[in-house]
């Protein structure tokens, strides 16, 4: 054997020991999701994953191979994420509710914890026209919107572990509701109209608040939704004078004991 097939031996078995580890991690992760479940634990600990991150910063400062070593865990990280979350949510993930009630922060903060795909339904449809909704709504009317919606829904049902953050409007056809419960679960959220109104008095993009931004109307509106959002929900979260964090943690918890988890 020259050197170089020894060298290639060598990554040979170098690779053999990286699986091997890498089987070993995979199930040490799914073990503490487990010991989670049993002593009720909050599954999400943003504050472990600083620890581990530093960790890996220290044990690596000064190695010629830092930024190639950093991305590969960055890489098992995001790998650990989708184990966790493909035994949480074999499903997608639907948040609906009122305009400013709190979906794009949850759902950017559950799809940053879990790895799992976001869709913004509004970005979406925005991009895809190269409209924004405001110009969509001015140029082709609401009912064009709403089919909109409806047709990236039923496209979105054919994949699982999707955070899919709805437009207020969203959950008020039934038909639309359908397209969510075939393969996900409801989520509303919901949030009093003074807290609703301070999240979105300064935000140029809620066209049907042009000119009634206020919360005496928003409050009307909300009672008009309320009937049709609640008859969508499997779960409702109240975000009001809670953070991001201590939503999704209800959330989840929610969610699970709906699973019976």
């Amino acid at each position: 054997m020259n050197d170089l097939e020894m060298y290639r031996e060598q990554l040979a078995l170098c690779d053999d020991k990286i699986i091997d580890a890498l089987v070993e991690r995979n199930s040490i992760v799914e073990k503490i999701m487990a010991y989670k479940e049993k002593y009720g634990m909050t599954i999400l600990q943003p504050a472990q994953e600083e620890k581990q991150q530093r960790r890996l910063e220290e044990k690596l400062a000064g190695n010629k191979y830092q930024d190639e070593i950093e991305d590969v865990f960055h890489r098992i990280l995001r790998n650990s994420k989708r184990i966790q979350a493909r035994k949480l949510f074999p499903y997608n993930i639907v948040l609906i509710g009122f305009m400013g009630a709190g979906k794009s922060a949850i759902s950017d903060f559950l799809s940053t914890m879990f790895d799992m795909r976001l869709v913004e339904m509004d970005q979406e449809i925005s991009e895809r026209q190269e409209m924004s909704i405001p110009d969509i709504f001015a140029t082709y009317g609401e009912e064009y919107f709403r089919n909109l919606e409806t047709e990236l829904l039923r496209e979105l049902r054919a994949e699982n572990g999707c955070v899919i953050s709805c437009g207020g409007g969203v959950a008020l056809r039934e038909e639309n509701v359908a397209e969510m419960k075939k393969n996900g679960r409801v989520v509303l959220l919901t949030a009093s109209p003074e807290t609703i109104y301070e999240r979105v008095k300064d935000s140029n993009d809620r066209p049907l608040l042009n000119g009634n931004k206020n919360v005496e109307f928003i409050a009307d509106l909300m009672e008009k939704r309320r009937e049709k959002y609640e008859a969508a929900a499997d779960v409702v979260i109240r975000t009001d004078h809670k953070t991001v964090l201590q939503s999704c943690e209800e959330l989840i918890t929610k969610l699970m004991e709906l699973d019976g988890k």
